[in-house]
């Protein structure tokens, strides 16, 4: 009886072996959702959709971007952390997940606990734009526009919280600027109230700004990185009028906690061959971002020191959201 018991356990083993190995050989089977938590139009949409679209080339199965925004980017990442961790959900993974661990007083997840880091895909830097009418061409003659209209300045967000948000209260905490915070659901809406005028400055990520600023409807003072960006030559960096004044925008993917090592494996495999592809990196570099190939691993340290930075941020912008 013990023998026929050893014999059916051995048995079973293999036959899970089995199915593990054909589990990832197979996947995917179907189409993967990639959760956008933001309107479509902004950078992490523009950015999903251009990888998705490779995605979907090397794996043979669709990878469908989908829009779930609010909530300061909760709504979308709380979605995918709830999912089922077969490999067929996708977060795109922002800076606004490393913002709100320390941001919001209370989350109905733990970001860094509950989504699974998958692979790192670029680091963009944010552009300080305004409307073509507003009367300054310069940081420093945005500045004095700040200071000589008091409490008449707004000042656009994708989101309280996100990363274009707080770019916008370090520049406001360096320079004495007193402007309003709009927070809108999204770089989309902000993007096109402050082309109407509507409000007066933005930090946006790059890659969302930089058609509106080749048509003319936007005029870019400054870039947020420490270096000039070589996709805008001609723009500084805030810093060359603000001393010390940087800050980035990073992005990724994750999936649910959970999630089977194969998925991980082969989705880290291939984003890593689509961001090794020149074509893409081309691609990249005219929205202004810079590939971030890497392991899992090496995504997770990534969301381990934004969190870590951005925590800092908002405790020193004094910023908190129920």
């Amino acid at each position: 009886m013990k023998r026929k018991f050893g014999m059916l356990l051995a048995l079973m083993g293999v036959l899970l072996c089995s199915a593990g190995g054909s589990w990832a050989a197979d996947y995917p089977i179907r189409t993967i959702k990639w959760v956008v938590p933001y309107p479509p139009a902004g950078t992490t949409d523009v950015l999903a959709r251009i990888v998705a679209q490779a995605l979907s080339e090397r794996l043979g199965q669709q990878v469908v971007v989908e829009n779930k925004p609010g909530g300061g980017n909760n709504i979308g990442t709380e979605f995918v952390v709830n999912a089922p961790a077969d490999g067929y959900t996708m977060l795109l993974v922002n800076p606004a997940n490393g913002i709100n661990a320390s941001l919001y007083k209370k989350l109905n997840y733990n970001f860094i606990r509950d989504i699974t880091p998958v692979a790192g895909l670029a680091r963009t830097p944010n552009v300080m734009v305004i409307p073509a009418t507003l009367p300054v061409k310069t940081v420093a003659e945005f500045i004095a526009y700040c200071k000589a209209n008091p409490g008449k300045v707004n000042m656009a967000s994708s989101g309280s919280g996100t990363s274009v948000h707080l770019s916008g209260e370090l520049f406001k905490f360096m320079t004495g600027c007193s402007m309003a915070h709009i927070p809108y659901k999204g770089a989309g809406p902000a993007l096109t109230d402050l082309m109407a005028g509507q409000v007066h400055v933005l930090f946006d990520n790059l890659p969302s700004s930089v058609p509106h600023i080749k048509s003319g409807r936007l005029r870019a003072l400054g870039v947020t990185s420490k270096n000039r960006e070589p996709s805008m030559p001609d723009t500084p960096t805030v810093g060359d009028t603000v001393a010390g004044y940087e800050a980035t925008a990073w992005f990724g993917v994750g999936m649910p906690k959970g999630v089977p090592k194969e998925a991980v494996d082969r989705i880290n495999l291939e984003i890593n061959r689509i961001l090794a592809d020149p074509k893409m990196r081309e691609r990249l570099a005219e929205l202004g971002g810079l590939p971030i190939p890497g392991t899992p691993e090496d995504f997770a340290k990534t969301i381990a020191a934004e969190t870590e930075k951005w925590g800092k941020a908002v405790a020193a912008s004094g910023a908190t959201v129920e």
